[in-house]
């Protein structure tokens, strides 16, 4: 867990008097980049929820890295928000973990991305922070309610106007599904408020039977006899969700056409070991896939199941790797069918524990998923780092063009890199998947903090790991 050098790094702006202390915030997913400022490059989210802002330890802040035609370097425009910020409603409070969570969408349909930020400790509140012309902006409440850490994890969608855009938000005791029409004075269409005690809080939105309009998925109660949670996939969007699936249980969630039949389908990481071996889980951890269809993701449907002893994924399944603790579903090579990239934290590399692994999946139109599959890590040709005890290399990941070629990058977290500060490495895309080559990694020196344990990139679910 190395500390680097200003060579090694990418600069960036210096955020004045904010320190990174330890805490215990862990976004679920890796932030998704998007076009804040219209200008059609993608930008980069970096979330830093331990951040301490104005005195106010863990109240979290988001530094955005805005792209450009040379992607996401020294060179780009970037910008650094938080709850102390001028125009975001609220204020910096000592343990709010502000960035705990983020999603994309347009969610007022204006032409600019927003950005949803949850900040689990502020009294479980989500706020909206709006796109424009000069990128990000007047930050709006979205919602709140106290004491249930809701904003653990938040997904949102824009697929038309009114209902057709949602905002799911997930918390230990209540899911809320927000429904447009969306407007910058933070007022919303409905709100719907479902009861689900004891959760994971990790939340997914995808049109599973092509309606126009975004099914949720939840997960149930931690039950000690799986080696995840029950699955919930509600495509009413209803106070009352349907029965958990039948078949299959998990910690996290991603949707994305992997067959490109025009079905978004259900992708589910289920990283721990098994409880009952031959009746859940696998060992060194799973990932399973639904297909959308006419009728949605089925209550009795079986999903296809997939390991590192699947044929075709690079690697072995050994216990403890946790294969499927990092999750994201992304288009990388541009033939229609959306990859599986797969995050295992705690995948050895060689004999180095716990360094970390990212697998990538291809999409494919027919037969089973695995073969082409090809793997990232810290030693791997290009990129800037090498693998080191506890680096936890794929905690988190996500996707998005920064650079407008056509070409997806890949963004990866490693929340134990620097003795727990954190990175985030940025793999350009190739012409016919990322590389390595080119690859930079931004880390809290680079961002001028304090190299103080401040999970840069989020936690994922190495809280539950």
């Amino acid at each position: 867990m190395r500390r680097w050098g200003a060579a090694a790094v990418v600069a960036a702006s210096v955020i004045a008097g904010t320190l990174v202390p330890a805490g215990s915030a862990a976004a679920v997913h890796g932030a998704v980049p998007g076009d804040f400022d219209g200008d059609g490059y993608g930008d980069l989210v970096l979330p830093v929820p331990g951040a301490t802002v104005q005195g106010a330890e863990r109240a979290g802040a988001i530094v955005v890295v805005y792209g450009s035609s040379s992607g996401v370097s020294s060179a780009s425009r970037r910008q650094t928000i938080s709850e102390a910020s001028a125009d975001v409603d609220g204020g910096a409070n000592p343990d709010d973990a502000f960035g705990t969570s983020t999603a994309t969408a347009d969610l007022n349909r204006d032409g600019y991305a927003d950005l949803v930020v949850g900040a689990p400790y502020d009294e479980g509140a989500v706020k909206v922070l709006w796109g424009s012309r000069n990128g990000l902006h007047t930050g709006t409440r979205l919602s709140s309610w106290q004491a249930f850490q809701d904003g653990l994890d938040v997904a949102a969608v824009s697929l038309g106007t009114g209902s057709k855009t949602k905002v799911l938000i997930g918390g230990v005791r209540y899911t809320r599904v927000v429904k447009g029409p969306f407007a910058k004075d933070g007022s919303y269409g409905s709100r719907v408020w479902s009861l689900t005690p004891d959760t994971v809080g990790s939340v997914a939105l995808g049109d599973f039977n092509r309606s126009g309009s975004p099914d949720q998925v939840a997960f149930g109660a931690l039950r000690p006899e799986l080696s995840g949670s029950p699955i919930m996939v509600n495509h009413g969007g209803t106070e009352t969700w349907p029965e958990p699936l039948e078949h299959g249980n998990g910690l996290i969630a991603a949707t994305g056409d992997v067959n490109g039949d025009g079905y978004t389908d259900l992708v589910v990481g289920d990283p721990l070991e098994p409880v009952t071996p031959g009746a859940d889980g696998e060992l060194g951890g799973r990932v399973l896939v639904y297909r959308g269809s006419a009728n949605g993701i089925t209550r009795a449907q079986q999903p296809e199941v997939i390991t590192q002893q699947t044929s075709g994924v690079p690697g072995t399944s050994e216990a403890g790797d946790r294969f499927g603790g990092g999750l994201t579903v992304a288009d990388l090579n541009r033939d229609g069918a959306a990859e599986i990239v797969v995050g295992a934290p705690y995948e050895a590399i060689g004999t180095v524990e716990r360094a970390g692994t990212v697998t990538v999946i291809p999409g494919r139109r027919s037969g089973a998923l695995g073969t082409g599959g090809y793997s990232f890590h810290q030693d791997t040709a290009g990129v800037p780092s090498a693998s080191e005890a506890g680096d936890f290399f794929g905690t988190t990941v996500a996707a998005g063009d920064l650079n407008r070629d056509g070409r997806p990058e890949l963004t990866i977290g490693a929340a134990g890199e620097n003795n727990g500060n954190g990175a985030v490495f940025v793999l350009p895309g190739g012409s016919t998947r990322p590389t390595g080559t080119g690859s930079r990694v931004f880390t809290l020196e680079s961002l001028g903090m304090a190299q103080a344990d401040g999970w840069l990139g989020g936690k994922g679910l190495l809280r539950l790991l």
